[in-house]
């Protein structure tokens, strides 16, 4: 298999006229995106409004960058993602485009309109039969499925089920609709700790009313109703929820990849991705806060294969100097992985490597910058 094409933008502004939203143009000039898209299809641009209270989701200046490109070659864009399964500001899609707004995401900023691709309350898919490993069938949103393309905007950053999140999982868990959520993150099972200090939050938090109290006050989860969204290890305070690693982020993983494969499977040549390597917080943009980055800013990244664009993205962030006092805990020196820095018991490259497996994309890259 020959090398994919992957395009990198640093962070320099190279004069006076060529700064960032100069090189996001020429990113999108790169894709050629007059070869993926045909004057009046309707373009889905996918990316993470952020939850409220985060701040390291991609900027909404950024985004406008591209939404200009596509009208440029007389495409007509929209702005899309799908409802989360945790109980949080993006839960439906009222409370979804209220929360994309109040971070930015207005019309008079992006010029273009927002749709919550699977519908008010997460429940309009479509589902598409893949008969892979894990699953036979996937569900998608409805909106991003029926979209002509697709341009994938993604955040990277640490993530406590991948290892990271780029564009992989942005698809894969961004392009199902809340039951696809379900099934991808179906076998992960968490743990109450000896931290536990029956403050109750966590129960606040799950979706599934899994959690209950002992004649203690401690925490139990109730296995047989819990649904693995993994929403109770991010909101409990004292870090008394802890997943059950050993099995489960691979599975999860291998599910993501399988989710991609499905969005994808209608879609030859008619799908985009760019990687925005810059705010590389140590967890995802779904969490109502941002830790500092773990490494300085990188730049931006552009390919037509998802597989590739993550591989460069991870591998740039590697060859930086990891951030002292962050997240970060080992692997400070360039060349050495900070995701695994920040979550040892990880190995983020499953993802890639089953992708690959499924003839996604490809592992190996030219880095082209411009």
């Amino acid at each position: 298999m020959s090398k994919s094409n992957v395009y990198f933008a640093n962070m320099r502004a190279s004069s006076h006229h060529e700064g960032l939203l100069k090189k996001i143009g020429n990113l999108c000039e790169s894709l050629q995106l007059e070869s993926l898209i045909e004057p009046g299809e309707i373009v889905a641009i996918k990316l993470h409004f952020g939850e409220r209270g985060n701040t390291s989701f991609i900027r909404p200046i950024f985004v406008r960058e591209v939404v200009d490109k596509v009208k440029g070659v007389q495409g007509k864009p929209f702005l899309t993602d799908t409802n989360t399964l945790y109980v949080g500001s993006r839960a439906n899609a009222v409370d979804h485009l209220n929360t994309a707004i109040a971070n930015g995401f207005a019309y008079a900023v992006v010029n273009a309109p927002l749709i919550i691709a699977d519908g008010l309350h997460g429940k309009s898919f479509i589902e598409v039969e893949i008969n892979k490993r894990h699953f036979k069938k996937v569900k998608l949103g409805s909106d991003l499925y029926h979209a002509d393309s697709i341009i994938c905007l993604s955040h990277v950053k640490g993530h406590m089920i991948g290892g990271f999140g780029g564009a992989l999982k942005n698809m894969a868990m961004g392009g199902a609709s809340r039951a696809g959520k379900q099934q991808q993150h179906s076998t992960l099972l968490p743990e109450i700790g000896t931290r536990c200090v029956g403050c109750k939050i966590c129960s606040e938090w799950c979706p599934a009313e899994a959690i209950s109290f002992d004649e203690t006050g401690k925490a139990v989860i109730n296995a047989e109703k819990c649904i693995g969204c993994g929403e109770c290890t991010v909101s409990c305070p004292h870090r008394a929820i802890n997943i059950q690693w050993k099995e489960a982020t691979s599975n999860v993983q291998e599910r993501m990849a399988e989710y991609v494969y499905g969005l994808l499977k209608h879609k030859q040549n008619k799908v985009a991705f760019i990687n925005f390597v810059m705010d590389v917080s140590p967890d995802c943009d779904c969490n109502s806060w941002s830790d500092e980055a773990i490494v300085g800013d990188v730049g931006i990244l552009a390919s037509h294969d998802p597989v590739a664009l993550d591989q460069a993205s991870v591998d740039l962030i590697n060859a930086q100097a990891g951030r002292t006092g962050t997240a970060l805990k080992n692997n400070f020196a360039p060349g050495e992985d900070k995701f695994r820095g920040v979550h040892p018991n990880i190995d983020w490259s499953i993802q890639l490597r089953y992708a690959e497996e499924l003839g996604i994309g490809n592992r190996q890259y030219n880095l082209i910058e411009i």
